[in-house]
């Protein structure tokens, strides 16, 4: 629904306003998602030994920053108590899982609330890798934050070397923005890093 006011100019804003009224907020609670296939949830205890298992692997972090929250602590259970308190203050990590089994999990940071504007990132245990669960798992984030919450802008990032999530990445629609950019990822030199937008 779009407004016009008598100089023939386009009044949509208090319209717009109505609507994220309407969505949830990110960071207001931490989100249950619910697919054919695939649950996105609030990581318990009763996943210390997957979370730790994928933690431990460094397969999984070979293309990955080194300030990640779970690899902050050496104490699984303590990780997963502070999720959603310490860690809930900058970003929202979702366990995912086929069936029951803990599969790993997906993350958003870089909220930036004034322009709507989320970043993602994902990583999963090995045993879960080509098996489509990262793109069906990312599918599902993004409809959710499309259609439940007030976000209108994704974005991500990835080593150039990261072949596998760049697959995925536009195979969930997102895309190449900036290749090789230099970005800080917590290593000696800076990272080169390709900038993904949906």
């Amino acid at each position: 629904m779009i407004f016009i006011d008598k100089t023939g100019h386009f009044r949509y804003t208090l319209f717009r306003k109505q609507v994220y009224d309407l969505k949830k907020k990110l960071f207001s609670e931490v989100p249950y998602i619910e697919g054919e296939r695939l649950t996105l949830r609030q990581i318990t205890q009763e996943d210390a030994e997957g979370l730790k298992k994928l933690v431990h692997d460094p397969d999984v972090y070979r293309y990955l920053p080194t300030f990640l929250y779970e690899k902050k602590y050496d104490d699984i259970s303590y990780v997963i108590a502070h999720l959603y308190d310490e860690c809930f203050l900058e970003s929202i990590i979702l366990g995912v899982y086929e069936e029951e089994t803990f599969c790993g999990f997906i993350e958003l940071y870089g909220y930036r609330e004034e322009i709507h504007k989320i970043s993602v990132g994902f990583r999963f245990c090995k045993d879960c890798w080509g098996r489509a669960i990262a793109s069906d798992a990312l599918r599902l984030m993004i409809k959710y934050l499309y259609e439940e919450t007030e976000i209108e802008i994704i974005t991500a990032s990835s080593m150039i070397e990261n072949k596998a999530s760049a697959r995925v990445l536009e195979k969930s629609g997102f895309s190449l923005v900036v290749h090789a950019a230099e970005e800080d990822w917590g290593f000696d030199m800076p990272t080169l890093a390709d900038k993904w937008i949906r």
